[in-house]
């Protein structure tokens, strides 16, 4: 299995390659030259796995045994999701009128990024260590990838992280899980801006290759194709439980799923897409909020950024930027490099482009999309909890108020996939009606010291982040060559 960026210009990297890198040199993003197509009777013999054996099955078919032998890569996935706070590491829970829910956050900080992050670090640690070397990771977080790669990189020798979140734009426990880390190994930024903000100096400084390749400095947001390859176990997981495969004949047609995806940058709906190139027959549903780019590149092929991000009760999908959309352009438009340079370039440069009704007609093949305003969101958590008695986070509410608002077709099954627990926007559940009693974990990040250091806004905030950050990265790599702590 060989790796190629999206733009067309690189070709023939390996598995740790593309672990070790951040956007590909081109500007572009790693994806594999092939995907692998699962065949009917194989999906069925992986019916009962446990999730963890079915994450082992998935990244088997994208790391060679000559990478990870695949006696290793059951010990580090094994490893990575020890640690879920359930045996079975996610649930569905099925609730009345067809309504099921792939819950994804019983990781350490709550949230669905837990799974592909651990793994992708273990990952990461194990080759640094078998090659003896060091590594930075630099990470901009919408609110929940940032206290992810912390909690899940910790301590590690070997491996730093560098991690920008937008201050005043997450929730205090989003913030918290990223602010609390003393160790040694995490360097936390809380800067004056969006999310799409933050993603402009990270990509000068991805794009500097003198910079990348001699301080090792890699990404841990979605940009890395670890993270999508783990998240395809979650479509072929919820298929395998929900689509009644085990009701149909061995000689028969697959049943189709449909999985309803609350959408940021895209990452979840690129792994779903993904699964379907592979062979399951989904039925894939981005819902977006009012920051709606990918609703409106669907249904109108308007490719285009709003002035500015819209502030949300759903802050980890305030995206005007969904990076991974090059992804599925690429998908969809037959591994057509030199196109989708073309279309990203113009994105890039102008924050708009207006796809072909040719183009915008193939990805309303394979997307629908909805938007959902922040009444919307309220809404639906309060009936999800008169119906049932169980109570969404905001971000699994832009899903499931499809259930409520778009008839369900007989004999389809759905999934709706809840990206994050309920704890970590309290301030949200309390302003719909609602109460959820907080985990003792969430509770005690209140009593916890903080180190974190401000990007303030300035005239030209976007150099200025970038040369504060361009100074960590040397500062940290430096120390690490001449004393055993950064911070004495």
């Amino acid at each position: 299995m060989q790796y190629c960026s999206t733009r067309g210009g690189v070709h023939g990297r390996d598995f740790c390659e593309v672990l070790f890198s951040g956007f590909a040199p081109d500007g572009g993003m790693f994806m594999p030259e092939v995907v692998p197509v699962l065949s009917p009777s194989t999906l069925r013999s992986w019916k009962g796995l446990t999730y963890t054996q079915l994450v082992v099955e998935v990244a088997s078919l994208f790391i060679p045994t000559q990478l990870i032998p695949r006696l290793d890569l059951e010990v580090l996935v094994g490893e990575a999701l020890t640690g879920f706070s359930v045996p079975e590491v996610v649930r569905i829970a099925r609730l009345n009128e067809g309504l099921s829910i792939l819950e994804l956050f019983y990781g350490d900080t709550l949230a669905f990024k837990d799974l592909a992050m651990t793994c992708t670090v273990r990952f990461l640690n194990y080759f640094l260590q078998k090659q003896n070397r060091t590594a930075i990771v630099l990470v901009g977080t919408s609110g929940d990838t940032g206290g992810s790669a912390i909690q899940s990189a910790r301590g590690l020798r070997g491996l730093d992280l560098v991690v920008v979140y937008p201050r005043g734009r997450i929730t205090p426990v989003q913030e918290k899980h990223m602010i609390t880390c003393l160790e040694d190994n995490v360097h936390v930024f809380a800067a004056d801006g969006s999310s799409d903000d933050i993603d402009r100096p990270l990509r000068h400084l991805f794009a500097d290759q003198e910079l990348v390749s001699s301080q090792s400095l890699l990404s841990l947001n979605s940009v890395n194709w670890s993270r999508v390859m783990v998240q395809l176990a979650h479509f072929i997981y919820a298929y395998l439980e929900l689509s009644g495969i085990e009701h149909t004949q061995a000689d028969g047609g697959l049943p189709e799923l449909e999985v309803v995806v609350p959408t940021g940058g895209a990452g979840n709906i690129v792994a779903g897409s993904i699964v379907k190139q592979m062979g399951l027959p989904l039925k894939l549903v981005a819902m977006v909020n009012s920051n709606d780019i990918v609703h409106r590149t669907v249904t109108v092929g308007d490719f285009s950024k709003a002035s500015n991000v819209t502030q949300t009760l759903a802050p980890a999908i305030d995206i005007q930027d969904p990076y991974n959309m090059e992804r599925l352009f690429w998908l969809l438009l037959a591994r057509d490099g030199a196109t989708v340079r073309n279309m990203m370039e113009e994105f890039q440069q102008s924050h708009r482009h207006s796809l072909p009704e040719n183009q915008r007609r193939l990805l309303s093949q394979v997307l629908s999309t909805g938007t959902v305003t922040d009444e919307g969101i309220l809404e639906t958590m309060r009936r999800c909890w008169e119906e049932n008695q169980y109570v969404l986070c905001p971000h699994t509410a832009v899903a499931v108020w499809h259930h409520y608002h778009c008839p369900h077709s007989p004999g389809l099954n759905r999934c709706y996939i809840a990206t994050a627990s309920p704890a970590k926007f309290q301030a949200t559940v309390q302003r719909a009606g609602l109460n959820f009693e907080l985990p003792e974990a969430v509770l005690a990040l209140d009593k916890l010291a903080t180190r974190y250091q401000n990007l303030e806004r300035s005239l030209n905030w976007c150099k200025d982040w970038e040369d504060i950050l361009r100074e960590k990265i040397h500062s940290v790599s430096s120390a690490r060559k001449t004393k055993p702590c950064y911070y004495s």
